[in-house]
């Protein structure tokens, strides 16, 4: 975390760019095993996440991130019981899955012990109290040791870890040998969801377009989708993958949504879709031309 001494927070998106945000209180920093975690508060983002120097939530726009990573994959199943979350760490991944009415379980699995308790203490705007729903069972293991391992299936896999940094906790749940893995847990008629790193501009070619592109070496479908995000200063990138993935109505998904969700959504609905897999013609054309496989021995870090 980059603090200055009039007590303002700013994150680097590019090397080149940076936002700032006037800090109002640190409420909690320190290093864990695997990652350097603060939470603070600033004016316009509230309550706010932040890993290795990398903002993954806050307050005042969760909702926008996290309904639009979990909801349409789920909407697109036909009847998801079981899910699967890798990462995920403050619960609103979790609270999202935990509002359909149909699920039945989930494993939810983080590396990070420290972090998954923190945020239980200094988030609950953010889990709203979702770890402790009877349907979660909460592993602390590394995700790709444990799918391994695993022989259970679900319907449907979430994978909301932080980008691949060099020397980081995550970079290797990005890559083909993974998500091969991933395919053989999923039921059939499974659904995978990845948040997938910057989709704007600047740096869509970062990591966006690559993981698709590793996404359709395993999957016979992928659906790329982005959603701008104020508190990262980004487009944020995302991807749907499975063997076959359904096409939707606007008018189906509102009633998707009407039917299997409890609670008010702030965010998604039918027509929120059709806007989020609208991609411009610089990203369709990126992702038309990317050739890039992420593997074990041609890994892809951010910067």
């Amino acid at each position: 975390m980059a603090e200055t001494p009039t007590r303002w927070y700013y994150e680097y998106i590019t090397p080149d760019l940076f936002l700032s945000s006037h800090l109002s209180k640190i409420v909690f920093s320190g290093q864990t095993k695997y990652q350097q975690i603060e939470i603070i508060d600033t004016v316009p983002f509230g309550r706010t996440l932040v890993l290795d120097g990398r903002t993954q939530s806050s307050e005042a726009d969760d909702f926008i991130y996290h309904e639009t990573l979990v909801h349409p994959g789920m909407i697109l199943h036909k009847n998801p019981k079981s899910v699967f979350i890798a990462g995920g760490g403050e619960g609103s991944t979790l609270r999202e899955v935990l509002a359909h009415t149909s699920v039945e379980n989930v494993t939810m699995l983080d590396l990070d012990q420290e972090v998954v308790d923190l945020c239980k203490k200094y988030l609950p705007n953010h889990h709203r109290g979702s770890f402790g729903d009877s349907r979660l069972t909460l592993i602390f293991e590394d995700a790709y040791k444990y799918l391994f391992q695993d022989k259970n299936r679900y319907d449907v896999i979430i994978i909301d870890i932080p980008d691949p940094l060099e020397g980081g906790p995550a970079y290797l749940l990005y890559t083909q040998e993974f998500y091969a893995m991933v395919k053989n847990r999923l039921k059939p008629g499974g659904i995978l969801m990845v948040q997938s790193g910057s989709a704007g501009p600047l740096d869509y070619s970062e990591i966006f377009t690559a993981i698709n592109k590793t996404l359709q070496s395993v999957f016979r479908s992928t659906m790329p989708y982005h959603v701008y995000m104020p508190s990262f200063g980004l487009v944020w990138g995302f991807v749907i993958a499975g063997e076959t993935l359904p096409a939707i109505t606007m008018g189906e998904i509102d009633s998707r949504v009407q039917d299997r969700i409890s609670g008010n959504l702030q965010f998604y609905d039918g027509t929120t879709h059709s806007n989020i897999f609208s991609l411009p013609k610089y990203l369709r054309e990126a992702i038309a031309k990317e050739d890039r496989i992420i593997t074990k021995d041609n890994l892809l870090f951010v910067v």
